[in-house]
């Protein structure tokens, strides 16, 4: 790519940035979209049943025909790290772990990344059983047994998955009920395959050169107990991971990065959207028209600072 000048860089490629590529795109700017992965937390989902216009559709695969849609309106993409944003004049520098580029305007939609559980094994197993991507890695453990770490919608959605292809799946909750949606956890509720531990926390994970057991812990009686196992999904949830932009924008309590209501940040010209954003609801639609809301709102802020009246878009 010869091209290091663009009206706005897109930092992330989950669904939040690949809309945003999409709105900007068609308003003529010059976008270029950097990220280490195409789909973010969506390619962890087996399967969505939530989004409008699927009865249910793979993550990965829906992920995909929004990249091509914001390709075909000319957005371009790299796969490439950044590392440093600094604020110039009447620009950003951006500095990824290969290039550097310069944008008038930004979008930080780079999402959050899964949390560990903090616990002895879990560093040294990692890719060698233990894992965070169902979708990436749940196909290797066809007649396994298997154990997920969670409590919510990805926790439960991962141990249906594996109760397809896998023999035994013990489910870890650390609470007395799940956080998960109904109609989800009544399917759990009915697969035989599934054992579900409540109140109960993995302590530690064993093995030598893979996993092989883990320990858990009831929460109220203090016992603990082995459970031999092949692999371990851990699903409890996500961290943002902000520190690239800590000294840009401002963050709240959790380190997530604050907007108002048209994705603007604390620094002009910086714009967020999607699950790194202190919204609410962390949901693929949701990111989606956030990722809207921050291209057009970033549309808006490149024609002003140009002295071009803007009329605001009511229309599609």
């Amino acid at each position: 790519m010869q091209k290091k000048e663009f009206d706005l860089i897109i930092i992330g490629a989950g669904a939040a940035g690949l809309t945003a590529a999409i709105y900007a795109a068609r308003r003529t700017l010059t976008t270029l979209v950097l990220t280490k992965d195409i789909g973010g937390q969506a390619n962890l989902a087996s399967h969505i049943e939530n989004y409008p216009g699927y009865d249910s559709t793979d993550g990965f695969e829906l992920m995909d025909k929004i990249k091509k849609q914001a390709e075909k309106f000319g957005a371009r993409f790299l796969m490439q790290e950044v590392k440093e944003i600094k604020k110039q004049d009447k620009y950003f520098q951006i500095i990824t772990t290969q290039s550097k580029f310069t944008a008038h305007a930004i979008i930080l939609a780079f999402g959050l990344t899964p949390r560990d559980l903090g616990v002895p094994g879990e560093q040294e197993l990692k890719n060698k059983g233990v894992s965070y991507c169902i979708n990436c890695d749940g196909p290797l453990f066809k007649e396994k047994t298997v154990v997920v770490v969670g409590g919510g919608n990805s926790a439960l959605d991962a141990a249906e998955y594996l109760s397809k292809i896998a023999t035994q799946i013990y489910l870890i909750n650390r609470g007395d009920s799940f956080q998960g949606e109904r109609c989800l956890v009544e399917r759990i509720e009915k697969m035989k395959n599934i054992k579900v531990f409540s109140n109960s926390e993995v302590s530690e994970i064993e093995g030598e050169n893979k996993v092989a057991s883990v320990r858990v812990k009831n929460n109220q009686t203090t016992q603990e107990q082995e459970l031999f196992c092949d692999g371990v999904f851990v699903e409890v949830g996500y961290v943002a991971k902000t520190d690239l932009v800590k000294d840009l924008v401002e963050l709240n309590e959790r380190r997530q990065v604050k907007i108002n209501r048209n994705c603007e940040t604390s620094c002009p010209g910086v714009f967020a959207a999607g699950d790194v954003t202190d919204i609410a609801y962390k949901q693929v639609v949701i990111a989606a028209g956030e990722g809207a809301k921050a291209a057009l709102q970033a549309y808006q802020y490149l024609q002003q600072k140009q002295g071009k009246s803007v009329k605001v878009d009511w229309g599609i």
